[in-house]
């Protein structure tokens, strides 16, 4: 009998025909819950868009289930740990709308150039008015891409094809790479003043939600264009709005929005705004790019092969009881070490002590890159893309073992050296409640702590004096920002100090920087610890 795939939603005919040579395909309609669960009680493989919930329900009526294939990138849809607990792997189209998403971003900063969209709706109303339409050439410009992953990259090169002058901002890339792309690294605020068209192509963390917004549009250069085809969210869109009123702004083109669906914005009230419904993925190539690279992926995992797609624990192979808990932790410092570093670090290292070494732990280097990229890239990082995404940035990690440690039973130490030659290390165990795996911090870039590796972790560097713990509490108080837990460690009384706090919910950029001024901190950073 072959293993039964279930597409549970419109797939591609040429994956289709992929899949229907070995294997018994079988359709529902995802969104008819009774029906998809009794057809999931057959299925060897389910495949999904974004319509079908994949929960934990879901997968225990499916005994025989061996992976969950979602044709297209995010993950909103599967409930991947329900599904790692039960050895089902995951797997994805990470990079199947990255054309896609930097064609719409090419597309919407001509259109507000042009002024394509309003000339063309006054036209249809009867209007003939070329002058009223007058745009403004793209050549010649200088064009700020802020983040240079892999889909502002391609973004980069498209639209260099128009004479432009490339300037970017991304910490998280070496100045040689950027280089080799022929764009200019720039600071933030440098590349808002400079530009007069800004492309944004980052991912949405904690560090940057609302990084453009009415303190850096006060600073832009005079008729900027803005476009934002990347995540709601990166852009305040009521400070934009108010921008584009007095005249900073000369237009903007936006895809994505904070809240989706979203009909009703501050910004559809211009007609030098072209808006439209987070169109980035919405081609029939991307689609049919996703629908194949799922298909073949269910193929490999059914076969019993080598997945590269795989999103999950499952994606590395064989890995021992013992290590298993010490995944999530290294992926977990892998994230932290990002936010303290604030930067791309030359090269990683990360250490693990204790008996723990006699087991295989190489995964664990894996997992600790994967947390290094997943807050500072685009796509989905995964154990088989981090390396790669390492490689790209020139960031060079190694693994080192060690069978004694010092105080914990076991020990996995993020540690890298950074471009200006500091080093920075994060450091972490895992520890037992019952049946509970609990992960800790305990050290910080030197500093000794023990505090829950979870949820929204703020890092506060400042000169140790009365008083900076009321500062920082009442200012996140009155912002409505709870806080979950609290640590304080010095060096010595009056001396460098580190406060780290697990707060219940994100900060905007602009809340992160007025806590940091209120205390007068030397450095502050946000890592999201949060279980994806």
């Amino acid at each position: 009998m072959n293993p039964v795939v279930l597409i549970a939603e419109e797939l591609a005919p040429a994956a289709i025909e992929v899949l229907a040579h070995d294997f018994d395909v079988r359709h529902v309609d995802g969104t008819d819950r009774p029906a998809l669960l009794a057809a999931l009680s057959e299925a060897d493989a389910v495949i999904v868009r974004s319509a079908t919930q994949i929960d934990a329900e879901a997968v225990a009526a499916a005994p025989r289930l061996k992976v969950v294939a979602r044709a297209g990138v995010g993950l909103d849809n599967v409930e991947v740990p329900a599904a790692t607990a039960r050895g089902v792997m995951v797997v994805n189209a990470p990079t199947s709308n990255i054309v896609s998403a930097a064609e719409q971003a090419v597309a919407l900063l001509l259109a507000v150039a042009r002024n394509t969209a309003s000339a063309s709706s006054a036209l249809k109303a009867g209007e003939w008015k070329r002058s009223k339409y007058t745009g403004v050439e793209v050549q010649g410009k200088t064009v700020g891409v802020v983040g240079l992953g892999r889909i502002g990259v391609l973004f980069a090169q498209r639209i260099a094809a128009f004479g432009t002058r490339l300037i970017a901002y991304d910490p998280y890339i070496q100045p040689a790479r950027a280089a080799q792309l022929g764009v200019r690294l720039v600071g933030l605020e440098e590349l808002l003043r400079e530009s007069d068209f800004i492309s944004i192509h980052l991912p949405k963390t904690p560090e940057t939600v609302g990084l453009i917004g009415e303190k850096e549009l006060a600073i832009v250069k005079p008729g900027v264009r803005i476009v934002n085809a990347a995540r709601g969210g990166l852009v305040d869109e009521q400070a934009l709005a108010n921008a584009i009123a007095e005249g900073r702004v000369a237009g903007a083109g936006v895809d994505v929005y904070s809240k989706e669906p979203c009909t009703s914005s501050p910004l559809f009230a211009f007609d030098n705004v072209v808006a439209t419904p987070h169109l980035g993925a919405s081609t029939h190539e991307a689609q049919d790019k996703a629908g194949l690279a799922v298909a073949r992926s269910v193929k490999l995992a059914l076969q019993g092969e080598f997945v590269p797609d795989a999103v999950n624990v499952q994606a590395g192979g064989v890995v021992a009881e013992d290590v298993r808990p010490l995944l999530p932790l290294a992926e977990k410092l892998g994230r932290a070490f990002t936010a303290v570093a604030g930067g791309v670090a030359a090269s990683v290292t990360v250490e693990v002590r204790g008996e723990i070494v006699s087991h295989d732990v190489s995964v664990l280097k894996l997992a600790a890159t994967k947390g290094l990229f997943s807050s500072v890239v685009e796509e989905q990082v995964t154990y088989v893309n981090a390396p790669h995404l390492a490689a790209e940035r020139g960031v060079e990690v190694t693994l080192a073992t060690l069978a004694e440690t010092a105080e914990q039973p076991t020990l996995v130490t993020v540690r890298g050296a950074l471009p200006d030659g500091r080093t920075v290390s994060v450091s972490g165990t895992v520890t037992h409640s019952g049946a509970r795996d609990v992960l800790k911090l305990t050290e910080v870039d030197g500093f000794d702590v023990e505090i829950g590796a979870e949820g929204i972790l703020l890092f506060l560097r400042y000169a140790d004096r009365p008083g900076v713990v009321g500062t920082v509490g009442t200012l996140l108080g009155e912002s409505g920002i709870n806080i979950a837990a609290m640590q304080v460690a010095r060096r010595e009384a009056g001396g460098e100090t580190l406060m780290t706090l697990t707060v219940d919910q994100a900060l905007g950029a602009d809340l992160l920087t007025s806590a940091a001024d209120s205390i007068g901190a030397t450095s502050a950073s946000a890592a999201d610890l949060r279980d994806e």
